[in-house]
């Protein structure tokens, strides 16, 4: 057989049809395949062996999980485990981090394709793939272990193992680099390559493996529990085979698919058919830019087809970039748990339901050498925070499924690494430690309930804080304080859940410096956006402290209350950069909480007031964002709250330059013709045309139809500190672009319908209604 040396566009992966995939796998590899003529199984069989195979992608999770010795795994649940049919299409999936499985059934199909005829795929082998061009992994610290399951000498199927490394080699520990120009400035992305034959691990491929890493005993141990958690799925398959029939379980997993198609385009069937649209923004592409790069979404719901279209999507740059596997993981973190939260997630069946339109060489779909480093938590999961919004606004529309609109969950990871020496106890260890603490996300709010305080991550269902006491002892650091932060949810008529923040400084017996990495966006451009006139969640910061001195740290007796009791001048750090922390300085993370929904002048003053009492709020932002008083004894002045809520839309309106108006009051509208668009827009037919209607006031603002909408909508642009305490006040610290709250009111009684921070060059939401058009 001829040699062959691939070139840099080989090593991708894209979808493809199950007829052109076949042709391309080797004839030498038999494969387990069922004729769908005779495909029928009683419900009964179905039921068992379905559940069977869920339980089993659990039991991988335990098995990593008591093998792994990271914290990455064994607090925090990054990783995540899938059963795959035969072609790679996922049966089954885990509920740890969704991203991770986003894209392993492409790296399955690229295995297939390259690996099936050199070396082979025989029983017994395993293949080892951190590549996101290739999708095993979202980026290099993704390692994936990509293992075929035989019986009676025909492929019959793969699971996959896959978890975040710590470190993987590059210029930076843990391997990730903001100041890298390439993808030869970061770890090394590695294809598929056979490191278990026959069973048997190849102590070369290992070794080669392992060497790569500033923590080789680590990432050694995640290696052999990746392959004992595949290991011990096949040999459960395998079980499941002999007492079922191969036939008959693979009828399962098909059917299993196709039920998850048929239950997602049954319910794509009963929402509205059009368009929507989302824009968003990446700050900062490497360590010394100041710009945004745009991202930009349009959802078309068709029937039972939904069409994700990327097109518009900045030029890729920097380290803010994912290939096309990122994109489609984005995508598929998001669907899952808001569009599909009621259907099993047989994974391949869902897929289906979606295909995706986007240019080459963008930050969404990246192209090589470029870095993409940054790809799970930049581009991929500011992608997927568009189609969260895009779903949302397609659902709100349809008054069944209004239950299940979600505003923006906590936007994104803030990435913030430590790395040193441990001297500790009279030794010398280097060590590399991520913060997971921020694993601690604030959800979004919903139509009928505020979202779920520090409830952890959407795209992890099973995400988890490391016990703080657990990072002390594995790390040379000592929190001051974790704590929910005050005011930190979006606010609205529901509140967003509140996110967190963390306070760190050395272990008193350490001597040295340590190195910090840092990345993350939504310091300038919130990526927690609300909806319906709701505020975005609170801004993502990370600071360094300076000279607060050791003694105050020796003999500290109280946990400070804020950061004004440290002391110390303040250090901004970048949304891409590096900096250190000495002994006399402090490390202070403030991670993004959930968008809020609906105006927060339509909150039930009580409800605002419980806020306060529980600390969610403060008097101060209650008043001034809420509009709501108290009273010396904690209750409501409801004099005071009426004068002041009308005092706040008498302000809207002489900032979007409306002249003096008499407020129409807010109350219950005749609603029986108008069918709603969200909390606080609908549409009324008329003989001019679909109009489009206040639900608060029934103020008519204008035609649904082209920009007749909007523009009748009154604009306002002011500081970014106006949406709240919980948003930081200086943009320029981070960015060049003019950065400004804008909000749109209904003309009528001034509620707010459309709250964002972004640049003053932001796209008016015009075409987010097409879906009525």
């Amino acid at each position: 057989m001829k040699s062959r040396i691939p070139g840099a566009d080989e090593f991708t992966s894209r979808p493809m049809p199950r007829e052109e995939l076949l042709r391309q796998i080797s004839p030498e590899l038999p494969l387990h395949q069922v004729d769908d003529a005779h495909a029928d199984v009683d419900a009964l069989t179905y039921e068992v062996v379905r559940h069977r195979l869920w339980a089993i992608t659990q039991e991988m999770g335990e098995t990593l999980r008591r093998m792994s010795g990271s914290h990455v795994v064994t607090e925090s649940n990054d990783f995540n485990f899938s059963i795959c049919d035969e072609l790679g299409e996922q049966v089954q999936v885990g509920s740890y981090n969704i991203g991770l499985i986003g894209s392993m059934d492409l790296a399955i199909v690229w295995t297939l394709r390259n690996r099936s005829d050199n070396p082979g795929i025989a029983e017994g082998d395993m293949f080892l793939c951190n590549d996101p061009w290739i999708g095993g992994g979202l980026h290099q610290n993704d390692a994936a272990i990509l293992a075929p399951i035989f019986h009676d000498g025909k492929l019959f199927g793969w699971t996959t193992a896959i978890a975040h490394q710590v470190d993987l080699g590059g210029p930076r520990p843990g391997s990730f680099s903001p100041s890298a120009q390439d993808v030869f400035g970061e770890a090394v992305p590695t294809p598929p390559m056979k490191v278990v034959r026959g069973g048997v691990l190849q102590r070369d491929v290992a070794d080669a493996w392992v060497r790569r890493s500033r923590l080789p005993h680590l990432v050694g141990l995640d290696l052999r529990a990746k392959i004992a958690a595949n290991k011990n799925a096949a040999e459960q398959i395998l079980r499941l085979i002999a007492k079922y029939g191969a036939d008959t379980v693979k009828i399962v997993m098909r059917r299993m698919m196709d039920d998850a198609e048929r239950r997602l385009r049954a319910k794509l069937e009963t929402l509205p058919d059009g368009t929507w649209t989302a824009v968003g923004y990446q700050e900062q592409s490497r360590t010394g830019d100041r710009g945004l790069h745009r991202i930009k979404v349009a959802m078309t719901k068709e029937t039972d087809r939904l069409v994700f279209d990327f097109r518009g999507t900045a030029e890729q740059t920097g380290v803010i970039n994912c290939p096309y596997p990122g994109l489609r993981a984005g995508i598929v973190f998001t669907m899952l748990p808001l569009l599909a939260g009621d259907i099993p997630w047989a994974a391949g069946g869902l897929m289906r339901c979606f295909e995706i339109i986007t240019d080459e060489d963008t930050i969404t779909n990246a192209s090589f050498p470029a870095a993409v480093g940054k790809g799970p938590f930049g581009p991929a999961w500011g992608s997927g925070n568009l189609v969260a919004e895009v779903l949302a606004k397609m659902l709100d529309a349809e008054p069944d499924h209004r239950g299940d609109v979600q505003s923006i969950c906590n936007g994104t990871t803030d990435l913030c690494v430590v790395s040193g020496v441990d001297v500790r106890g009279g030794g010398s260890k280097g060590f590399v430690s991520p913060i997971f603490d921020v694993m601690a996300g604030g959800y979004g709010a919903q139509v009928h309930h505020d979202g779920v305080d520090t409830g952890g991550r959407l795209i992890i269902p099973a995400a988890r804080a490391p016990d703080v006491e657990m990072t002390e002892y594995l790390y040379p650091l000592v929190a001051l304080w974790r704590r929910e932060q005050t005011d930190s949810g979006g606010p609205g008529r529901q509140r967003g859940g509140m996110s967190g923040s963390v306070c760190y400084v050395q272990h008193p017996d350490q001597k040295g410096t340590m190195s910090l990495v840092v990345s993350g966006t939504g310091k300038a451009t919130n990526q927690n956006v609300g909806l319906a006139g709701g505020h975005p969640g609170n801004s993502q910061l990370d600071l360094v402290v300076r000279g607060i001195g050791e003694p105050q740290l020796a003999q500290a007796v109280t946990i400070p209350a804020d950061l004004g009791e440290l002391g110390g001048d303040i250090e901004v750090l970048p949304c891409e950069g590096e900096s250190d922390l000495g002994p006399g300085d402090a490390l202070y993370l403030h991670w993004q909480a959930g968008g809020g929904y609906g105006d927060p002048l339509l909150r039930q003053a009580g409800n605002v007031r419980d806020d306060v009492r529980q600390a969610r709020v403060s008097a101060d932002a209650a008043r001034s964002v809420y509009g709501v008083v108290l009273r010396y004894d904690g209750e409501v002045d409801v004099t005071a709250t009426d004068e002041t809520r009308a005092k706040l839309r008498r302000r809207r309106a002489s900032g979007a330059g409306v002249p003096a108006p008499q407020l129409t009051p807010i109350g219950a509208p005749d609603l029986a013709q108008v069918r709603r668009l969200d909390d606080n827009l609908g549409v009324v037919e008329s003989p001019e045309g679909r109009t489009v209607v206040c639900v608060q006031c029934g103020t008519r603002i204008g035609p649904l139809a082209g920009k007749g909408f909007v523009a009748g909508l009154a604009r306002r642009d002011s500081f970014p500190a106006e949406a709240g305490p919980h948003i930081w006040h200086d943009p320029s610290a981070y960015v060049d672009a003019e950065v400004v709250f804008r909000q749109l009111y209904c003309p009528g009684c001034l509620t707010a319908v459309h709250s964002r921070v972004v640049p003053v060059d932001h796209p008016l939401p015009e075409d987010d209604y097409r879906g009525w058009a």
